[in-house]
Parts: structure tokens; C-alpha cells; sequence
């Protein structure tokens, strides 16, 4: 049992019903970003370096195209807003850390988790081609050029305390490897069962507030 942990939950495709880059990437569908996928996916390349050049084929003219269409698109998954007002009122800490971008995840979150608790990539539409700005770099103990580092953020947030990785990809991976305990479901919960992690699957937050009932104290 935990006595009160800290909580640190992805964004895109665990929030999200979808993954919102890669609903961005197949509405306007730039030449090579399937290529980029695939490499990031199968580790082929960096989050960083796979994230960047897709972003980076799309022009920033299309800024207020590529908003609206993702604020429209994207759908909160069942059960997050009952979450974050059981962990306010149980009086766990939430963090949203995301390799998503600022101008789809803050105001996707806004109203439900103050800015201070997210951390996120940004996008800059000020040249020709879209470029991304990577506020959160890896620490001295990662290596693995992940543009937002998950784990070197679970590191300077978590500071001692017990921590639960809520998410579904590769890029949630190596800040499970740090949790005591993972949620997760898609990509990441077949990680996490290959590697032998403590972990509980979910498909809504109801099951994840139900998950951390247990585990905590």
C-alpha cells in the first residue's frame, strides 16, 4: 500500500481517447510522417528526432487549420474529470506530462489541471514549417533524446515519494520503469507485462480511480 503517491499521468491516447499527433498527422497527412511513426515506434529513432521532423512537414500557415480541427477532434476519455476531483479530494498530487504540444494539451486541460501541473512540449509557427521547442530535456541520467523526458520529470517531481505512471505507449515506458505501479493499457500494458512491471490495465478512469483506491493507503 501507498501512502500518498504522487500521480503521473500521460496525455495523448490516456486522457485522450486518441492520440492527438497522430490525428493531426493523418487529417493533414504530410509525405513521410508514416515513415517517421514507424521509426519511433519500433526505436528505430528518437522521440525527439521522430516528433520533430513530423511536425516539422507541416507549414505554419496552417496554424489556426490545425487548432481547430484538434480541439474539435479530440475527446476526453470517460471517467478524467470524476479523477481529478477524487485525487484533489484524496489529496494526491496530478501531473500531466505529455510529448504532446501546448496549444492542443492546455487548452484541452483547461479548467481541470492547473498550469503548473502540466508539462508539455511547444510549438512555434513563427517560420515557414512548424518547429518544436523541447523545454523538458533529458537529465543526466537519461540518454535517449526523448524531447519531453518523462523520466527525468518523474525524477525531479516525485522526489522520494511512491509513484503511479497512468498511460499507453513507448513513450510512457521508461518513466514506468521508475513507478511502484502502472496503469496502463494499449502498447505500454503489453510492456509492462513483458517486463514483469506491477501493473493494472484500464480502458476509463473509473477503473484507473478504482486501481489507486487500492493501492492507496
Amino acid at each position: 500500500m501507498m501512502e500518498k503517491p504522487v500521480l503521473i499521468c500521460d496525455f495523448d491516447g490516456t486522457v485522450t481517447k486518441n492520440d492527438n499527433i497522430i490525428a493531426i498527422m493523418e487529417q493533414f497527412a504530410p509525405a513521410g510522417w508514416e515513415e517517421l511513426k514507424e521509426s519511433v515506434l519500433t526505436q528505430r529513432i528518437s522521440i525527439k528526432e521522430g516528433v520533430g521532423k513530423m511536425f516539422a512537414l507541416l507549414p505554419s500557415s496552417q496554424k489556426e487549420e490545425i487548432t481547430d480541427f484538434i480541439l474539435h477532434d479530440a475527446k476526453i476519455r470517460e471517467g478524467f474529470t470524476e479523477f481529478v476531483a477524487y485525487a484533489k479530494e484524496a489529496g494526491i498530487p496530478l501531473y500531466i506530462v505529455s510529448g504532446g504540444m501546448d496549444f492542443f494539451v492546455k487548452p484541452i486541460l483547461n479548467g481541470l489541471v492547473p498550469d503548473n501541473h502540466i508539462y508539455c512540449n511547444m510549438a512555434d509557427f513563427s517560420g515557414e514549417y512548424m518547429h518544436i521547442d523541447w523545454p523538458y530535456s533529458c537529465d543526466e541520467h537519461c540518454g535517449n533524446a526523448c524531447g519531453c523526458c518523462k523520466p527525468s520529470i518523474v525524477r525531479h517531481i516525485a522526489k522520494g515519494k511512491d509513484i503511479i505512471v497512468i498511460g499507453d505507449s513507448i513513450t510512457d515506458l521508461e518513466a514506468a520503469k521508475l513507478a511502484d505501479f502502472v496503469i496502463a493499457r494499449d502498447l505500454l500494458l503489453e510492456k509492462s507485462r513483458a517486463l514483469g512491471l506491477t501493473h493494472k490495465p484500464f480502458n476509463t478512469f473509473y477503473e484507473v480511480i478504482d486501481h489507486v483506491k487500492e493501492a492507496v493507503k
